[in-house]
């Protein structure tokens, strides 16, 4: 499915305004972004600050790929946010069935189209005291199973210290440079076509958070924890800011 003009127009309007903001706030250093899928693919970053989203998009849109966001459905219906969501096809991720069967059928129409729909395997900010990525849940294993699309995790460090988790205000000074990986695609060759159990999908988010970890780590050049960070087990919510509640077995604090 091709662009629609409006699409477009909303896409080049926030490339003018997001672009020379992000080069002023960082310096950046993009790696293995040549080897991104031609066709549309299912993009799985880290999440350790709320601007990584930014830091995501704009590397894929100036390597030719529009970005495209699951995003809550609530958000749709914040006057004028609202308005931009939907005009440049972002994707609305809704508890219902029906949302859920409109969510995917906009994915997959985008996914054809050759463009990057960007899920974030985490749900929410990283829980992790040493931010590393944490259990991941299955929404974007779900939706390769459901679509055939490749997986491609998208490994980054360095935006935390421009924008600090649940930060106040942006830290310019000393200028910082953030790194952003595109990993190989998660082979999930061998799950395809198998019934959707949770033993598939867990099977399918452990390796695309395997990955995903692994690229982290090489940018961090540091050893990860030998088992991702689990919320439930330390106490914590999935929602809000309360990120240092409670505690549990590993816990690293």
């Amino acid at each position: 499915m091709s662009e629609t003009r409006g699409a477009r127009m909303i896409f080049a309007g926030l490339a003018v305004i997001v672009r020379p903001g992000m080069n002023l706030l960082m310096g950046k250093k993009w790696e293995r972004f040549e080897t991104l899928p031609s066709g549309g693919f299912i993009a799985c970053p880290n999440h350790v600050t709320e601007i990584d989203p930014l830091v995501v998009g704009h590397v894929l849109y100036n390597h030719g790929h529009v970005p495209r966001y699951m995003a809550k459905g609530s958000l749709f219906q914040v006057p004028v946010l609202g308005a931009i969501l939907r005009a440049s096809r972002q994707i609305p991720v809704e508890r219902s069935s029906a949302g859920a069967s409109r969510s995917l059928e906009l994915a997959r129409e985008l996914i054809a189209g050759g463009g990057a729909v960007i899920v974030y395997p985490e749900g929410t900010l990283t829980r992790d005291p040493d931010q590393w990525p944490m259990r991941g849940r299955t929404g974007a294993a779900r939706l390769a199973l459901q679509t055939g699309a490749p997986v491609v995790p998208i490994a980054h460090w360095g935006a935390q210290e421009v924008f600090p988790r649940y930060g106040k205000g942006f830290k310019i000074f000393p200028r910082k440079t953030v790194r952003v990986r595109a990993c190989d695609p998660v082979d999930l060759s061998d799950l395809a076509g198998k019934p959707m159990t949770r033993t598939v999908l867990d099977e399918a988010t452990r390796r695309i958070m395997a990955s995903l970890t692994a690229g982290v780590a090489e940018l961090r050049g540091e050893t990860p924890p030998p088992a991702p960070w689990d919320p439930a087990e330390h106490g914590q919510p999935l929602t809000g800011r309360d990120v240092e509640r409670g505690s549990g077995p590993g816990d690293r604090r």
